[in-house]
């Protein structure tokens, strides 16, 4: 009697949350695009992981020429600073900001916009002590790829949520 208790509840909770249209997030990143090229090198961090998003997406090919691609990426800016947030009574260092200012735009392959410029504005607390500076060195890097992977995941909604400007309509 208890089993079917337990089993009707997780029913009916998730009837409810599907009901109200709660997805998890992530899962609907599909873009707008067909096809699309990713004017970043190989080698850049927000490029590769800019790419596997899209691959795990599945809803828009990567291809190798912009000529071939319906949508273009481009970084418009990329600003990483790491600045002094508080000293100690001695004047060492406590605290550190991560501060990452990133800009980009989608064209189709003419250049003409398809996605104005938009600027994602990311930051990061960290404390610093003398005795642990391998330890506070790691911590850095994990904070800055924390950063990209928010970063990432913060364009791949931008892109799948702003509707591209058609290029063929003219604009009042």
């Amino acid at each position: 009697m208890l089993t079917r208790r337990r089993l009707l509840a997780l029913c009916s909770a998730s009837l409810a949350l599907t009901a109200c249209g709660f997805q998890l997030r992530g899962s609907s990143a599909s873009l707008p695009y067909k096809t699309m090229y990713i004017n970043l090198p190989e080698t850049s961090e927000v490029g590769i992981w800019l790419r596997r998003y899209i691959k795990a997406a599945g809803s828009t090919q990567l291809v190798d020429s912009p000529n071939d691609a319906e949508a273009v990426f481009h970084q418009l800016q990329d600003n990483r600073v790491k600045s002094i947030l508080s000293v100690n009574a001695q004047g060492r260092v406590r605290e550190f900001r991560l501060q990452l200012a990133y800009r980009f735009r989608v064209t189709d392959n003419k250049g003409r916009e398809l996605v104005t410029p938009n600027e994602i504005n990311l930051s990061r607390d960290i404390t610093y002590d003398d005795s642990t500076v391998l330890a506070k060195d790691l911590e850095e890097g994990l904070l800055w790829r924390d950063m990209n992977g928010d970063l990432v995941s913060q364009i791949m909604r931008r892109l799948s949520l702003i509707k591209p400007k058609d290029p063929n309509r003219e604009e009042d």
